[in-house]
């Protein structure tokens, strides 16, 4: 097995005034040789968008593209004609495929705060998509709830890529081992509340862990917590 380690405080940072971003991965501004991804999992944003302020209209293409509210209400418009809200307990995708213009703002006076993944497909210039589904109608506590997959008939959303997401609502002192579903595969945990531990290696509140040439590891709860895991092919396509 191994393993990479990143604690919340190593992420690079950006402060727009309107938008303060935390970024696992080198984005913008920010760069780290050393973590410009992991696998396929390009970027992860943690965002804070104040009220009324939001991501003008601007392009995406050969993208595959998450977005998870954690907190408030945020606007999506785009070019194929979908307009709404997304909420705490929705999550987003769009595969940019070709290309697509689209716009994220918040859609109150209240901040929102949500997070951004982007994972490279595994295939370029597909159509363009748009898909939102809610995931708290069949959440789950003290399993793995799979809320993303490459399957269109799986739970959850799906992908250009050989993917799977899941959430993990765990009490404190609950443990489970997650199975690597396909060889090759790696698993970046991010701990969006609360407090964990794989192995020796404890994570608290945004931090992040990265696990590969693994088929499983053991997740356990130091606290009430909540956790994404992020399984992605850690090849990147030729």
């Amino acid at each position: 097995m191994k393993t990479v380690y990143h604690s919340a405080e190593s992420r690079g940072y950006a402060n727009h005034g309107w938008l303060k971003s935390h970024h696992s991965f080198s984005f913008a501004n920010y760069h780290n040789s050393e973590r410009n991804h992991f696998g396929v999992l390009r970027v992860l944003n943690d965002d804070y968008v104040e009220g009324g302020m939001g991501f003008g209209r601007h392009p995406h293409r050969d993208m595959e593209i998450i977005s998870i509210p954690l907190e408030g209400d945020l606007r999506h418009g785009d070019n194929m004609g979908n307009s709404g809200i997304i909420k705490r307990g929705d999550i987003q995708v769009m595969s940019a495929g070709t290309g697509i213009m689209h716009s994220e703002e918040n859609a109150t006076q209240q901040p929102v705060k949500f997070l951004q993944i982007w994972i490279i497909p595994n295939k370029t210039d597909v159509t363009p998509r748009y898909d939102q589904i809610n995931i708290e109608e069949n959440s789950v506590k003290n399993d793995f709830q799979q809320i993303l997959s490459p399957n269109q008939d799986d739970a959850g959303v799906w992908i250009h890529q050989d993917a799977w997401f899941n959430l993990a609502r765990f009490d404190k002192g609950f443990s489970k081992e997650y199975k690597i579903k396909k060889e090759g595969n790696g698993v970046y945990v991010f701990v969006i509340k609360g407090k964990a531990k794989i192995g020796d290696q404890i994570l608290n509140d945004r931090d992040g862990f990265g696990i590969w040439d693994a088929e499983s590891f053991v997740l356990e709860a130091e606290e009430n917590s909540e956790i994404l895991l992020m399984e992605v092919p850690m090849e990147l396509p030729k």
